[in-house]
């Protein structure tokens, strides 16, 4: 495991979920499953109780600790993107599989967990300021998922 990871609750799909992230997401694999040892307040003794996982590089720890707490979008997964063709083929993925669609490149998967799927073009605008930084934050601000196209033209001016 490594020194900092992230860990991610679930009701009780961690497994589900992990397995998932890894088959969308490049550089992203499950790398053990651990059960319970015994009965605990949301399991039975040989349920899944943690599962170690990387979603694109990032070491993550999935618990399956019931429904005492709900996802919110104060956590979200990050993932750059290089075109329009990424963008779309992650979040297609995402809200394809029972998630759901939100504003500004966010969406939910089916478990709630909030991700930004965002494209470099846009980082690259915001990060040069100016006018350019104001246009691109304006034309993101109107989209669900982003469209690179706009945000190239909105870049130009």
């Amino acid at each position: 495991m490594a020194k900092n990871t992230i860990c991610v609750w679930y009701d009780k799909d961690a497994e589900a979920a992990a397995r998932f992230y890894s088959e969308v997401f490049p550089d992203s694999a499950v790398s053990a499953i651990h059960r319970a040892p015994s009965d605990y307040p949301a399991g039975k003794e040989g349920d899944v109780l943690t599962v170690e996982f990387t979603v694109a590089g990032t070491s993550c720890l999935g618990l399956n600790g019931g429904p005492a707490f709900k996802h919110s979008e104060a956590f979200s997964f990050q993932i750059a993107t290089d075109d329009q063709e990424e963008t779309d083929r992650y979040w297609n993925a995402i809200v394809g599989n029972g998630g759901q669609e939100s504003e500004c490149g966010w969406c939910k998967d089916k478990w709630g967990i909030s991700w930004q799927i965002t494209p470099r073009v846009l980082m690259d605008a915001l990060a040069a300021g100016g006018g350019e930084a104001k246009r691109a934050f304006e034309a993101m601000m109107t989209m669900k998922k982003i469209d690179v196209a706009k945000i190239e033209a909105a870049r130009r001016g």
